[in-house]
């Protein structure tokens, strides 16, 4: 009964149009009352939350990324890219483009709904006025963006650390995201070309060589950013936490002084945007540690385990049944408080059946990436339309082909796990 009467708390306050946030600190609160504790005792949680030196991580990601997604990095890899695949004059060479400028942003940025705007607004005009249906172009841009959730430095691969209690390092995520993110982006790749030469879309045009020179040195300054982060940690030079300092200095120095696209008197706003962003995430988190507290009081995560042993006690099939639930959730749920809600329930079921954590933690977040894309939450896939300027159902009409790729990607990862953890294992990590 403790555990219905936490659940039900959460999901009520949620379904009434509570912050989730608040939902969640409501559910402890409830869930304490309950069985007893006092609230004392939550209170201390919420602020444990959020007293950990590693919470440093996300603010200087979330702002380094957003001076270099805000700054004209987006503009200068889209042409590096143009350049890459420019050389080969493929048919539907730009939907590759798009593809390819977004993996490199995603590695800079840790953002998918920042990969969608800043990648969006400078490919999805451009492939319209070169032949590509505006719908398509939005649809390769959402579905392309997903790769940023697992690519390093993945803002959502940090939060799970946290969720985790710390016991997963922050750059044994980072590099098992890599192959997951960049077999994404190939499949989607792969897709591209195939819907290219069945509707008969434009080549690609070759970049001329004098040019070819000039556009790589000048995105060569951002992509140096992603050598920093992961250079610096693997290196040990510094930890992930000194790498987004680090890489803030950085891309600051870059963006006012190299490109000098962004105006000085823009840089409060965008300050400020960043600061309600790392405001609300570490809400969330702080609540979501009390939920978990309360949760393992009642002991949610033996019952859970309990439960899916009851169902089965195949190892794949209950790898299958958990992905229906994430990528349900993924649709409902914004992904950080999802991440938050489930890794202190699933993960002690994912560790009963020998899932490694950090295989799991791809897993997760490759579900709800996906939900990103689908209705009704899919925050990914409102600011796509919006940047498209496409209606909603526009989109939902062509995206199925690049949904059916992204869960034969997920289906891979899941039941393959060298794919997400043979990078880690060859680190040493």
């Amino acid at each position: 009964m403790d555990v219905a009467i936490l659940l039900m708390t959460m999901f009520f306050c949620i379904a009434i149009g509570v912050p989730i946030a608040y939902s969640l600190a409501l559910a402890a609160i409830t869930g304490a009352l309950w069985i007893g504790i006092p609230l004392e005792a939550v209170m201390l949680k919420i602020s444990d939350g959020v007293s950990k030196v590693a919470m440093l991580t996300i603010p200087f990601f979330v702002l380094a990324g957003a001076i270099m997604a805000e700054g004209g990095m987006a503009r200068r890899l889209v042409a590096f890219a143009d350049v890459l695949v420019g050389f080969t004059r493929i048919r539907g060479g730009l939907s590759v483009v798009n593809v390819l400028a977004t993996t490199f942003l995603s590695g800079i940025s840790g953002s998918a709904v920042a990969d969608t705007s800043a990648i969006g607004s400078v490919m999805i005009p451009q492939m319209e006025k070169n032949g590509y249906p505006r719908v398509f172009a939005t649809n390769v841009t959402i579905t392309a963006s997903v790769q940023a959730l697992l690519v390093p430095p993945s803002h959502n691969a940090v939060i799970y650390s946290l969720a985790t209690g710390g016991t997963i390092s922050i750059i044994s995520l980072f590099m098992a995201g890599v192959v997951p993110g960049l077999l994404l982006g190939f499949s989607i790749v792969v897709l591209c070309l195939v819907i290219a030469y069945r509707d008969g879309h434009p080549r690609g045009q070759t970049v001329p060589l004098r040019d070819a020179v000039r556009i790589t040195i000048d995105a060569a300054w951002g992509l140096i950013t992603l050598g920093i982060i992961l250079g610096g940690i693997l290196g040990g030079v510094f930890t992930a936490i000194e790498a987004g300092a680090v890489a803030c200095v950085w891309a600051f120095f870059v963006t006012m002084f190299i490109y000098r696209d962004y105006g000085w008197r823009d840089l409060p706003a965008l300050v400020h945007r960043t600061l309600r962003t790392v405001a609300m995430v570490l809400t969330l988190i702080a609540c979501a540690s009390s939920v978990g507290y309360v949760m393992a009081l009642t002991q949610m995560p033996a019952r859970i385990t309990a439960l899916f042993l009851s169902i089965s006690s195949d190892k794949n099939v209950i790898l299958l049944l958990i992905n229906v639930m994430l990528l349900i959730l993924g649709c409902l749920v914004d992904m950080a408080p999802s991440i938050l809600i489930c890794t202190p329930i699933l993960l002690p079921v994912m560790i009963n059946f020998g899932v490694s954590p950090i295989h799991f933690g791809i897993i997760m977040m490759l579900n709800l990436g996906i939900g990103l894309c689908h209705p009704p939450v899919g925050a990914i896939l409102f600011v796509g339309c919006a940047v498209g300027k496409v209606k909603i159902e526009q989109v939902m009409r062509k995206i199925w082909p690049f949904y059916a790729v992204m869960l034969a990607v997920l289906m891979l990862v899941t039941y393959i796990p060298s794919i997400s953890l043979w990078l880690p294992r060859l680190l040493g990590l």
